[in-house]
C-alpha cells in the first residue's frame, strides 16, 4: 500500500458534479502540481478553490477537499476533487492524475485500505458495500448499526467473557501455586459457558433476521392454472407485470418482481400454472415452477375460493411443505364456502383494494417482520452466519465434553475454536484470498 491510488467515486454519467477521489503518502503532492492554489500547508479538512490545470491549459473549475492522515477514511493522506459532471471533464481529470503517478484503484480499494490500516474492522468494511447496495430502508439501518460498530461492541463482549475464561484456566494449569486467581472448577465452568451461550444462541437466531433484512424474502406464486396468480402479483405490485386473461395456460415462463413489505425487500415470482400438459414450452414452465418451489422462502399456494381444494389441488399440496406454505383462498369477494385443511390458509382476491391485506399481515406474522425491525444490530451475509454458527457449535461442543467430564485444559480448545471464530467475523484472523475477494464487490471509488 506504498503507492497513490485515485477513482471517480461518484456514479458514471452525465450530473452537476463528479468526485474523483486520491488517496496514498503522495495524493497532496499530485494534486498540488495540477492544482492553481496552494495546498501544502499543515491544514487539514479544508475545502479549497481553484483550478485543475495541465499543460497550461485549464481542464476545470474545482473544489478541493484536503484531509491529511490519520482523520480520514483510509488513514492515508485523502484528496477529493470536486469537478463538473459529465463524461468528458470528469474522466480527463482522471486520466491526468494517472498521468502524475497515480495508480487506479481496484475495486473497494479505499475500503480495503481502510481496513488494513486499522480504520475499520471487516464487519464494518462490508456493511458500507451494503449501505451503497441497500435497497430498503430496514437493510440502510441495518448497515448502518454495523458500521456504527453495534454489532462489533456485541461480539467483543462475547470475545472478552471467553478470553477472561480461558487465561483462568490457563493460570490454573500452568501456575497451580497461584491463589490470587479464580479457580476455574467444572461447576463454575459450567455456569460460565452456560451464560456465554445466551449471548451467542441469541446472536445465532437473530442472524437469520439479518438474513431475511440483508437477502429479502422470496414468495413462489404458486397453483393450477386460471386462477389468478398473475392478478395477484400485478396487484401486489400496483402495475400490470404479468398478462392476464381467461385462458388457462397463459403464464408459461417465470415472472418477477420486487415489493418492500415493511421494509423488507419481498421478491414476488409468478410461476406457470402447475398441471399436466402435452404442450412443449408450457411443460417447462411447469419444470421451472418446481424448481422455484424448491429454493424459495414461502409457497403462495393460490385456489379459487368458490370451488374450494379441488382433487388437482390437492395434488400439487402433496407435493409442498406444509411448515412454508400459505394457502391464499382468492377470489373470496365472490360467494364461497369456508375450507377447511391443515396449511395456513389467507382469504383475499386481486380486485379489491384492500383484498390483499390478509395476506400482506400474514407474511408480516409469518417471519416476524415487526420484531426484526426494532433492533437491526445482526449479522446478515453469508460469511458471517457460517462463522457464527461454527462459534456456536465450538461452545457446545465445550459444554458437552463437560458433562461427559472431559478435562478441562482439553475443553478450552473449543472455548479458543469458539473465539477464533468470533475474531474471524471482525477481520482479526483472515487470509490474504478471503479479503481481497470480499472487495471485490465493491464499486470501484469506494
Amino acid at each position: 500500500m506504498d503507492d497513490t491510488i485515485c477513482a471517480i467515486s461518484t456514479a458514471q454519467g452525465i450530473g452537476a458534479i463528479s468526485i474523483i477521489r486520491v488517496s496514498g503518502s503522495e495524493a497532496i503532492k499530485i494534486v498540488q502540481s495540477i492544482f492553481s492554489n496552494e495546498i501544502k500547508s499543515k491544514e487539514t479538512h479544508v475545502i479549497k478553490y481553484g483550478k485543475i490545470i495541465y499543460n497550461k491549459e485549464i481542464i476545470d473549475e474545482v473544489l478541493l477537499m484536503v484531509m491529511r492522515s490519520p482523520k480520514t477514511y483510509t488513514k492515508e493522506d485523502i484528496v477529493e476533487i470536486n469537478c463538473h459532471g459529465g463524461y468528458n471533464t470528469t474522466n480527463m481529470i482522471l486520466r491526468i492524475l494517472l498521468d502524475k503517478g497515480c495508480r487506479l484503484a481496484e475495486p473497494g480499494e479505499f475500503t480495503k485500505r481502510a481496513f488494513l490500516n486499522g480504520r475499520i474492522n471487516l464487519l464494518e468494511s462490508e456493511a458500507v458495500n451494503d449501505l451503497i447496495m441497500a435497497k430498503t430502508d430496514s437493510k440502510r439501518k441495518l448497515s448502518l448499526n454495523q458500521i456504527g460498530g453495534k454489532l462489533t461492541i456485541k461480539i467483543n463482549e462475547i470475545r472478552d467473557m471467553l478470553l477472561s475464561l480461558m487465561a483462568n484456566i490457563e493460570v490454573n494449569i500452568d501456575y497451580p501455586e497461584y491463589t490470587d486467581n479464580l479457580v476455574i472448577t467444572k461447576k463454575l465452568l459450567n455456569e460460565k459457558l452456560n451464560e456465554i451461550a445466551k449471548y451467542l444462541s441469541k446472536l445465532v437466531k437473530e442472524s437469520e433476521y439479518g438474513r431475511i433484512v440483508s437477502n429479502g424474502i422470496m414468495v413462489a406464486i404458486v397453483g393450477k392454472p386460471n386462477v389468478g396468480k398473475s392478478s395477484i402479483l400485478n396487484s401486489l405490485l400496483d402495475e400490470e407485470r404479468a398478462i392476464v386473461t381467461d385462458v388457462a395456460g397463459t403464464t408459461r415462463d417465470i415472472v418477477e418482481g420486487v415489493v418492500s413489505l415493511n421494509g423488507i425487500e419481498v421478491k414476488l415470482v409468478d410461476t406457470a400454472g402447475i398441471r399436466e400438459t402435452k404442450d412443449v414450452v408450457e411443460k417447462i414452465g411447469v419444470e421451472k415452477s418446481l424448481e422455484i418451489i424448491q429454493k424459495c422462502d414461502v409457497i403462495l399456494f393460490v385456489i379459487d375460493a368458490t370451488t374450494g381444494i379441488t382433487k388437482e389441488d390437492k395434488k400439487i399440496l402433496n407435493k409442498l411443505d406444509i411448515n412454508k406454505t400459505i394457502i391464499f383462498a382468492n377470489k373470496d369477494d365472490l360467494k364461497h364456502k369456508k375450507i377447511i385443511t391443515n396449511f395456513e390458509i389467507v382469504y383475499g382476491n386481486a380486485k379489491t383494494l384492500d383484498g390483499l391485506d390478509n395476506l400482506k399481515n400474514k407474511l408480516i406474522e409469518k417471519f416476524n417482520i415487526s420484531e426484526i425491525n426494532r433492533d437491526l444490530t445482526y449479522l446478515s451475509n453469508s460469511r458471517q452466519l457460517d462463522l457464527i454458527k461454527k462459534a456456536n457449535d465450538s461452545l457446545i461442543n465445550g459444554l458437552n465434553s463437560l458433562k461427559n467430564n472431559i478435562p478441562i485444559d482439553m475443553i478450552e480448545t473449543d472455548l479458543r475454536a469458539c473465539y477464533e471464530y468470533l475474531s474471524e467475523i471482525l477481520g482479526e484472523r483472515y487470509e490474504e484470498d478471503l479479503v481481497n475477494r470480499l472487495f471485490k464487490d465493491f464499486c470501484v471509488g469506494k
